[in-house]
């Protein structure tokens, strides 16, 4: 089985990834990508792993924290993370 591994970085969506295509408010951007269809993703440093998030819960907090620095918990698999937790960052 593959280990939990935690990672640090700002929630954003699969299609935009590290630069968001909208003018403005970036986590508006996420939100309406994220309604078309796009996964939220994860940017730590110049990487962006697609969140592979399945519940409401976790979901909803992914998109509490649109935009903002997390903490996401899970395993990884490539540059996909299977989600087990999201906490914003301290």
């Amino acid at each position: 089985a593959a280990k939990v591994e935690t990672f640090t970085g700002t929630v954003s969506d699969a299609m935009c990834g590290a630069k968001h295509m909208m003018e403005g408010d970036d986590a508006a951007c996420l939100r309406a990508c994220v309604q078309k269809g796009s996964k939220y993703a994860l940017v730590v440093g110049n990487k962006v792993y697609t969140l592979d998030a399945k519940d409401k819960a976790t979901l909803d907090q992914l998109d509490k924290l649109a935009a903002a620095k997390a903490t996401v918990k899970g395993t990884s698999d490539g540059d996909t993370i299977e989600v087990s937790s999201v906490a914003a960052a301290k």
